[in-house]
């Protein structure tokens, strides 16, 4: 099996992350609408970034890490809003926050590069 690439790792681990949120707020706060939401958008970019390392081209791979960065954009979104709300305490809002900043750095990276590259 082939070595997995540290923007693969960080959004498996941030997927994993934002299941376990998703169960905290399904099972302990009862709230369904706000949950689906960051599931959905917290999972994708890891999605993303898998299909992105399989690209058929140079613009493909930039439109996959596209999307995922759109997705991790929105992830943050509904984090503070589950903060703002009183769904997240500020400690657990930071931390998973913090991660999802660092994914989108790398991801901005990412594409400047590809970018970079193809112009060259």
């Amino acid at each position: 099996m082939q070595k997995k690439g540290i923007l693969e790792e960080k959004t498996l681990s941030f997927s994993i992350r934002i299941v376990n949120l998703y169960k905290f707020l399904i099972d302990d706060k009862k709230e369904f609408v706000m949950s689906k939401q960051i599931l959905r958008c917290g999972t994708n970019p890891g999605a993303m970034v898998r299909e992105a390392t399989n690209a058929e081209s140079g613009l493909d791979f930039i439109h996959k890490l596209s999307i995922a960065q759109k997705e991790i954009a929105e992830t943050i979104y509904w984090l503070e809003l589950l903060q703002a709300t009183n769904f997240l305490k500020q400690a657990e809002f930071e931390s998973i926050s913090s991660d999802a900043q660092e994914i989108m750095r790398i991801i901005r990276s990412s594409i400047l590069t590809k970018k970079q590259n193809l112009n060259k």
